[in-house]
């Protein structure tokens, strides 16, 4: 109103508030900065996206699953996150891990497969059931091999020797005969035996060798994105090739994603 006395402490007051929301604003960009650098941590450190090229995996994970992998809990200790905390590797987990043996051009793989033996157990199979200890195994999610497709080396591992036409590294060939003790694979302390669930059609530790715990990154998470690929996808390095599949990609996203596989959690 005309002639009404103001406080002399206003303009302090309104500064301060004035002040006050500036520092807030700040605050909210120093939070967004903190959260994007967590984000990009924990994408790099603690996560992992990984396209499942093969189907070796089939039915659990298919050619075209995009899976998140937890890098953190399954992953070896280190010496610079002494604070993490690390689960075992248990049987029947999926992991992701490095291929022990090189492939022809010099790299190690990063496959993803289930493991069937830790440290100690001894491991054999009889006409593609696994025997673990002993024990038959039930394995709803397992192929199994057929009349027209048996393999002796393949399906009674590690009974029948390989024969010189089998896929079997030479490292694993010199190296199988130390680890066998009657009919079955035993263990060594500190490594461990995959094999992928499409028996019948994986290339695993049969072929070559024991995963050491130091190899094995992480364990897929679920699925959070699915799209058909072709199985030769992975061997097409050609820009062409790869711009041509991204584009198909983009155009068919909404109509030929598996959508029913969205979130599909990995066990």
């Amino acid at each position: 109103m005309k002639g009404e006395k103001k406080d002399p402490n206003s303009s302090m007051i309104e500064g301060r508030v004035a002040k006050a929301k500036g520092e807030t604003r700040l605050e909210v960009l120093a939070s967004i900065c903190t959260m994007v650098a967590v984000w990009m941590f924990g994408i790099t450190y603690g996560f992992q996206n990984f396209v499942i090229p093969s189907s070796s995996m089939a039915s659990t994970l298919l050619v075209g699953d995009h899976v998140l992998v937890d890098r953190i809990n399954v992953a070896p200790s280190s010496k610079w996150a002494p604070f993490v905390s690390h689960d075992s590797v248990h049987r029947g987990d999926v992991v992701v891990f490095y291929r022990p043996a090189a492939a022809a051009n010099g790299e190690h793989e990063i496959l993803v497969k289930r493991v069937i033996g830790v440290p100690g157990d001894r491991v054999h199979l009889r006409r593609g059931i696994v025997f673990l200890n002993g024990v038959a195994q039930s394995e709803p999610w397992a192929a199994k091999p057929t009349l027209e497709n048996y393999d002796g080396y393949r399906d009674d591992f590690p009974l029948v020797p390989p024969p010189e036409n089998v896929r079997v590294t030479a490292e694993w060939s010199v190296e199988l005969p130390g680890h066998i003790e009657g009919n079955d694979l035993v263990v060594p302390e500190g490594r461990y035996f995959v094999m992928g669930d499409n028996r019948t059609n994986s290339l695993d530790g049969r072929y070559w060798g024991l995963v050491p715990r130091a190899n094995i990154l992480g364990r897929p998470l679920f699925v959070y994105w699915s799209f058909p690929t072709p199985e030769d996808q992975m061997y097409k390095t050609k820009m062409s090739e790869q711009a041509s599949f991204a584009l198909r990609e983009a155009i068919h996203f909404f109509d030929e994603t598996r959508w029913s596989r969205t979130f599909h959690v990995v066990k």
